[in-house]
């Protein structure tokens, strides 16, 4: 279930607000410049679907992020329990970072949670099946596919080099609730 958990950045124990409605979801999340939207994801993937197949399969939502955010290209993250980069790979995204553009996730398989740091709270958004969700340029967050990762996700860059991070050092992260424990 896609959620919402608001927390003081400097309180990760203490819950502001949890919401599970989407509508709701995309309207707190609007207030911070943050897009969040409910997609269809149906298509069917095969249990060994590669890249090029998970792009074709979902070509009209990219071509449609594509002409609206002046995307240029895309890649699929798709992570199963098994998966033996698993630790190393959920470390690499588990520190706050930013990016010099907008970072576009559309979750199309399992789920993630992305923690937005921004002002003075830390945004826990859990994505699921079905979930689009744009952070703008130089926010800083971090991401967590938890212990046993099964997540399929398309990103969007306008860079073509892709994800590239940029670590802010602080250890905000280390502190708060980490998805799937």
């Amino acid at each position: 279930m896609s959620r919402l958990t608001l927390y003081p950045d400097t309180a990760p124990e203490q819950i502001i607000v949890s919401i599970t409605d989407p509508s709701e979801i995309a309207a707190e999340l609007a207030r911070v410049g943050v897009d969040f939207e409910r997609w269809q994801a149906d298509a069917p993937l095969p249990v060994d679907a590669d890249q090029a197949t998970i792009l074709a399969a979902y070509a009209s939502d990219i071509a449609r992020l594509q002409a609206e955010g002046g995307y240029i290209t895309s890649d699929v993250v798709r992570l199963k329990p098994d998966h033996p980069e698993r630790a190393s790979l959920r470390q690499k995204f588990l520190d706050e970072h930013t990016h010099s553009e907008d970072e576009v996730r559309f979750f199309v398989e399992g789920s993630g949670a992305f923690y937005l740091h921004l002002q003075d709270r830390v945004y826990q958004v859990t994505c699921e099946r079905g979930d689009l969700l744009r952070v703008p340029a130089h926010t800083r967050h971090w991401f967590d596919m938890g212990p046993a990762p099964y997540f399929t996700a398309i990103r969007l860059f306008i860079d073509p080099a892709g994800w590239v991070g940029h670590f802010t050092g602080e250890k905000i992260a280390s502190e708060f609730p980490r998805h799937g424990e």
